[in-house]
């Protein structure tokens, strides 16, 4: 590191270049109140005491309660194995592989992710694995109006408004424009049929969607889209490509999807997993890394990172994406869930969430509740109750943590690791809670 006689005066000189007189206007965007006046950390504390305090916070958690929230992360069975593999020295840091020789652990395990989302999705290659669902299918939305020269992305408003955020986000740069197109009975229809046309770059259907709706029309607007010169990006539930038809069957030709559910837990919000897929036409477009199987100058079977399509490997101006870091750790997570529950197993817990679901619509039907959307579902559907607030409220007391709250009503979600007693006592609190 150079040495710098004045720290404080090339600092102040770098913040004049840019027109800014303090520090603190650095982050004049971030409102007041928001900001930290200072950090209290108290006195220093042994080792004995650190573990007390931590475990005095800790037993605040509710942890032992059954979850019904969903809306993106979902409390699936976690197995054992997953975290005594993730342990193991082969796979001791997810920084990128650049030496091959060094790094067949990690290079191996981002394979056999890829390898896991292509049988999944039904499409041709992945890559090694982005931040979340939300980033991957921003990027599949930069790479179709780059592949068709247009710039307009129809997505209706069923997609994870999380998602839509990010889009919104992306769009800032002008690389495309988003459409939103309202749905008005919770899933695409007419509305987003009619606003397809020779401008559309591409149309990203979410399916499972937000509300939990299968979006049965999928196939009809790809092709609809397809006709018109532009591509169909799917944002997808891995647990539901257990049941469902794959998008690769369905004519997408991007797809994403959030991983969080494969082997990793809630933990407030993150890090999770986004996967990203397409067909061969999209090989050399794919954002990320992308690890290949090669053999060794010995004929052994080796593997390498390949066919880099970000700003670091090759000339910024004809880079496709400047994403970076992925997320290989739960990655591994993801591939070693779907190693060992295999394609029966999944199919198992994607049958068993989804008969869950179906349960609970019955018996919330027998006290009187209704579906907001009367349409088939995986395992999430919204019911309609007057206060979902004082729902949830009613829920927490009885030892529930209930549904995400939504303007119209509460959207229940509903995995495997939930029991028909626990069912039942969710249904006995909602029905005595109208």
């Amino acid at each position: 590191m150079a040495y710098v006689p004045n720290p404080p005066a090339v600092r102040q000189q770098m913040l004049e270049e840019i027109g800014l007189s303090s520090m603190e206007e650095l982050f004049f965007d971030i409102p007041e109140q928001y900001r930290l006046k200072g950090l209290d950390l108290g006195r220093g504390l042994s080792e004995i005491e650190i573990q007390r305090h931590l475990t005095k916070l800790a037993a605040k958690n509710i942890s032992s309660y059954p979850i019904f929230l969903g809306a993106g992360a979902y409390d699936h069975h976690i197995p054992v194995a997953i975290d005594q593999i993730l342990m193991r020295s082969e796979f001791y840091t997810a920084y990128t592989p650049y030496q091959p020789e060094i790094s067949q652990g990690i290079l191996q395990g981002i394979f056999e992710f890829q390898s896991h989302i292509c049988a999944l999705t039904g499409m041709d290659v992945s890559n090694a694995s982005m931040y979340d669902a939300a980033s991957a299918l921003a990027e599949a939305c930069n790479i179709a109006a780059e592949v068709t020269r247009r710039k307009k992305i129809l997505v209706p408003d069923t997609v994870n408004p999380d998602y839509l955020a990010v889009l919104k986000t992306y769009a800032q740069s002008g690389v495309f424009d988003l459409v939103t197109v309202h749905c008005s009975k919770g899933k695409v229809g007419h509305e987003l049929r009619a606003a397809i046309d020779d401008q559309t770059a591409a149309v990203a259907v979410q399916n499972p969607n937000f509300y939990g709706i299968l979006e049965q029309d999928a196939e009809e607007i790809g092709a609809l889209v397809h006709e018109q010169g532009g591509l169909f990006i799917m944002a997808v539930d891995p647990i539901s490509l257990g049941l469902l038809k794959s998008p690769g069957k369905l004519g997408a030709d991007l797809v994403v999807g959030e991983g969080q559910s494969l082997g990793m837990g809630l933990s407030y919000g993150g890090p999770y997993l986004g996967f990203f897929a397409g067909t061969d036409k999209m090989l050399r477009r794919i954002p990320g890394r992308i690890v290949g199987q090669t053999t060794d100058r010995e004929g052994r079977r080796a593997f390498v990172l390949t066919l880099q399509a970000r700003e670091q490997h090759i000339r910024r101006e004809r880079a496709s994406s400047n994403i970076c870091s992925n997320q290989a750790l739960n990655a591994l997570a993801a591939a070693i869930f779907l190693s060992l529950v295999g394609p029966k197993g999944l199919r198992d817990i994607a049958e068993r969430s989804h008969q869950l679901a179906r349960y609970a619509e019955g018996e919330l039907s027998r006290v009187g509740i209704e579906l907001l959307y009367p349409e088939p579902y995986f395992r999430e559907f919204i019911i309609k109750v007057a206060n979902p607030a004082a729902v949830n409220r009613k829920l927490l007391a009885e030892g529930i943590i209930g549904g995400c709250e939504l303007p119209h009503g509460l959207m229940l979600a509903f995995t495997e690791k939930r029991t028909k007693e626990e069912v039942d006592r969710l249904v006995a609190v909602i029905g005595g809670a109208r």
